[in-house]
């Protein structure tokens, strides 16, 4: 899959859209108003440029999602992993849990999701 990466600005405008997608693009530009302060040129700006990366599309006047928010959220945290440690989730978690303790319901949903998904 392709690399998504996001600004801070273009993480908040990104999740304005999948919040109301699919939305008219006018729409758009009153919430960027109301919640970015932008200028319309702002918004039409912004929505090229992650048109630009694969994560939004604007065909007449209606702005809409590529690829989910979830997906997009879930290749990111693969990515980070992949950079940061080596692609290791075993590192990860090491890393994570050694300034947080995790309690016995994120220990059970984790288990879960080590079964769903184990190789053989």
């Amino acid at each position: 899959m392709k690399e998504y990466r996001l600004t801070d600005m273009e993480t908040k405008f990104a999740d304005i859209i999948w919040a109301h997608e699919p939305i008219p693009s006018g729409t758009l530009v009153k919430l960027c108003e109301a919640e970015l302060k932008w200028k319309k040129s702002t918004m039409y700006t912004m929505l090229k440029r992650l048109e630009g990366k694969g994560v939004f599309e604007n065909h007449n006047g209606i702005v809409k999602s590529q690829i989910s928010k979830d997906v997009f959220y879930a290749e990111q945290s693969k990515q980070f992993v992949e950079e940061t440690f080596e692609g290791s989730l075993p590192k990860f978690l090491a890393a994570f849990t050694r300034s947080k303790k995790i309690s016995d319901k994120e220990i059970d949903a984790l288990q879960r999701l080590i079964n769903e998904h184990k190789e053989g």
